[in-house]
C-alpha cells in the first residue's frame, strides 16, 4: 500500500479484525453501510495472515492487509512461544500501516487482528470504535474498551465489562441476503435439497468448518432418524464430510442431506422447521431474525466460553433451548425430535427469539462510525 494524501471529501477507515466467518460478515456488513451513506469513504480491512479473511474480504470487493498474529493455543504451551515476537512484530506493522494510510477511525471487531490494530491507534492516537459480539466480553476487548470512543454492543448488561457512557446498543451486523424473505423461499428451498413439503425438516450446522460433538450426535441416532418422519438438512464441515459420507449408504439421501457446507444458507434456513447450530454471537444474531425454533450446542473451545453465555443470553429469554457441548452425544436429537412434537413450546420459541432481532446493526454502526468522525 502506497502512502496517500488525506482528502477532504471522504472519510478513511480501517476495519480490523476476522479469523472466522462470525467476526468476517459483520465486517463486511459494516463496511458496505458505511460506503452506502460515504460512498466515497476508503476502507481498508486489516486482518491476519493466513486466516479467512484473507481470502473472503477482496471477494467483497475491499483491500486487505494481513499482520503476522495469531491465537492464543490452549492444547499446545509450545506453540505459543513465538506469539510475543508475533505481536510484537504485528502492532509495529499495524503502526506502519496507520503512518501510510492516514485512517480517521479504526474500527475492531474481534479476531486476531483486532488487539493489535487497535492498540497500534491507541499508539498513535486515532480514535475508534469497538464492535462486541459477545454477551461476555474477553480480556482483550475489556482492556482495550477503557480507551474507545464508543463500543457497540449487542447484549444487556454489559457495563461490567466497559464504561457504561461509551456504550451504544446497536445489536449484531448480519448476513441480509441469507434472512430475507425466508417464507417465500421454503417451497424454492425445499426443492433446491430435494426435500419433501409434507416432512418436518430439521436443520444441523456446524459452522463453515463444521462441528465434531453435533456429527458424533447425529451418528449416534443416525437409526432414529432414519425411522422418524422427519428429514434432515446435515452440514458436516469440509474436515468431517469424506469420512461421514463413506460410512453410510446412498439410501439415506432420500432425506438425509449430508452437505460439507452450505453456499445458500439462506435456503437451509428457509427449508428448516427446527435448527440446530453453535452459538457464535454471529450465528445468534442471524437466527433471531429467522425465527425458527432453535437448539444451541455451544462450544466449548472458545476463548472464556463466550458461547455458552450467548446461548444462555437466549435461554434467559425463552427464546432457544441449549444443549451442553458434553451431553449432546447423548441427548441432543431427543431433545430435537421431542421439540418438533411440541408446538406448544415452537410457538413460544419462535416469538421470543423473533423479539430479539435487529435488522439494521450494520446501519446503527456506520452512523455512529461516521458520527464519530464529525
Amino acid at each position: 500500500m502506497k502512502n496517500v494524501t488525506k482528502s477532504s471529501d471522504s472519510l478513511r477507515i480501517i476495519i480490523s479484525g476476522g479469523g472466522t466467518g462470525g467476526h468476517i460478515f459483520p465486517a463486511i456488513a459494516i463496511a458496505n453501510a458505511i460506503k452506502i451513506v460515504k460512498p466515497h469513504a476508503h476502507i481498508l480491512f486489516v486482518g491476519a495472515l493466513g486466516r479467512m479473511e484473507m481470502n473472503m474480504i477482496p471477494k467483497a470487493g475491499y483491500e486487505i492487509i494481513g499482520l503476522p498474529i495469531q491465537g492464543f493455543n490452549r492444547s499446545s504451551m509450545l506453540k505459543n512461544v513465538a506469539l510475543p515476537y508475533k505481536l510484537f512484530s504485528s502492532v509495529c506493522k499495524a503502526i506502519s500501516i496507520i503512518k501510510d494510510f492516514k485512517p480517521d477511525i479504526a474500527i475492531g471487531v474481534g479476531g486476531y487482528a483486532s488487539g493489535p490494530m487497535l492498540l497500534a491507534a491507541k499508539i498513535k492516537g486515532i480514535p475508534y470504535l469497538l464492535q462486541e459480539q459477545n454477551s461476555f466480553a474477553g480480556f482483550t476487548n475489556r482492556w482495550l474498551g477503557k480507551g474507545a470512543q464508543k463500543i457497540c454492543v449487542a447484549f444487556e448488561g454489559m457495563e461490567q465489562f466497559f464504561p457504561k457512557d461509551k456504550i451504544l446498543i446497536t445489536g449484531n451486523p448480519i448476513r441480509k441476503e441469507v434472512t430475507q424473505d425466508l417464507e417465500g423461499k421454503k417451497t424454492v428451498a425445499l426443492q433446491h435439497f430435494g426435500l419433501r413439503a409434507d416432512k418436518k425438516t430439521l436443520l444441523i450446522t456446524g459452522g463453515s468448518l463444521g462441528a465434531r460433538t453435533l456429527n458424533e450426535a447425529v451418528i449416534h441416532h443416525l437409526q432414529t432418524l432414519l425411522t422418524s418422519d422427519v428429514q434432515l438438512i446435515w452440514q458436516t464441515g469440509k474436515l468431517y464430510y469424506d469420512a461421514i459420507v463413506s460410512q453410510y449408504p446412498s439410501k439415506i439421501n432420500t432425506h438425509i442431506k449430508i452437505l460439507p457446507f452450505l453456499d445458500r444458507m439462506d435456503l437451509a434456513y428457509a427449508a428448516a422447521d427446527i435448527i440446530v447450530s453453535r452459538a457464535g454471537a454471529g450465528t445468534i444474531a442471524e437466527l433471531c431474525m429467522v425465527g425458527k425454533p432453535t437448539v444451541l450446542v455451544p462450544s466449548p473451545n472458545v476463548a472464556e466460553d463466550h458461547q455458552t453465555n450467548n446461548a444462555k443470553a437466549l435461554l434467559n429469554k425463552h427464546a432457544a433451548l441449549m444443549v451442553t457441548d458434553a451431553q449432546a452425544k447423548e441427548t441432543l436429537l431427543p431433545k430435537v425430535l421431542a421439540l418438533l412434537q411440541d408446538q406448544n413450546l415452537c410457538t413460544e420459541l419462535m416469538k421470543n427469539i423473533k423479539l430479539l432481532s435487529v435488522a439494521d446493526a450494520d446501519d446503527k454502526i456506520a452512523e455512529e462510525v461516521i458520527h464519530l468522525v464529525r
